[in-house]
């Protein structure tokens, strides 16, 4: 896939923007009913949530919720999205960039790592949709676009020398980002330090792997060895 298909930035400007708020009871807003909403989701599961369920955690009833979203569909909508375009807008930023292939690489795996730290519970839920329903389908449609475009960039590393050829870009890729993506599972908020620390773990992790090792000097075989 060409990476022209990928969003371009005046797309992924506006759709990283947060949802506009609409006018409602005083304290409550868009804002703090995604909030909760995707913490629901990611505790629950999405079905097993109800907008009885969210109008408990909140303390309001449901018409108040109503007031500011038509449905439960549109809240998992706004929250997927909310994770999708802030990593497209990253892979924006990344296309942008000057640098080399595998510089750009390395930049897109910082940043998405920032990314995840800053809306962990929104790229949560992103990664562990399903395809259950067409919001689902939607956001497993932009996943595999990203995946896309970072294995283009593997591809284009390797064709620089940068990277080994032995790996497939596509699996690499795939285990490039499952790293990143793993740390879901364990990760809480800790500080910007925490962040730049985890950033640089994993890159050192992958890129010190991924890398053409520099070629060795062949030791002698057989006769005397060196003392």
């Amino acid at each position: 896939m060409s990476t022209e298909t990928m969003v371009e930035p005046d797309r992924a400007a506006a759709t990283s923007a947060a949802p506009p708020k609409r006018r409602g009871r005083p304290g409550y807003d868009v804002e703090s009913l995604l909030a909760i909403a995707a913490k629901l989701f990611n505790e629950r599961g999405y079905d097993g949530t109800s907008m009885e369920d969210l109008s408990r955690a909140l303390g309001i009833t449901k018409s108040a919720i109503y007031h500011h979203v038509s449905s439960k569909q549109e809240l998992l909508r706004m929250a997927v999205d909310r994770a999708l375009d802030q990593l497209f807008a990253v892979a924006a930023e990344t296309r942008r960039s000057e640098g080399s292939a595998i510089e750009r690489l390395e930049h897109l795996l910082r940043a998405s790592v920032r990314v995840l730290c800053a809306e962990l519970p929104f790229v949560t839920l992103l990664l562990r949709v399903r395809g259950n329903t067409e919001i689902e389908r939607d956001a497993l449609a932009r996943r595999r676009e990203f995946d896309r475009y970072v294995a283009e960039l593997v591809a284009e590393a390797e064709a620089d020398g940068d990277v080994r050829t032995d790996i497939r870009p596509a699996l690499t890729a795939r285990l490039l980002f499952g790293m990143v993506n793993s740390t879901i599972e364990w990760y809480r908020p800790s500080g910007e330090a925490a962040v730049a620390e985890l950033a640089d773990a994993i890159a050192k992790i992958a890129f010190d792997g991924m890398r053409v090792a520099p070629s060795r000097g062949i030791a002698p075989t057989g006769g005397d060895e060196a003392t």
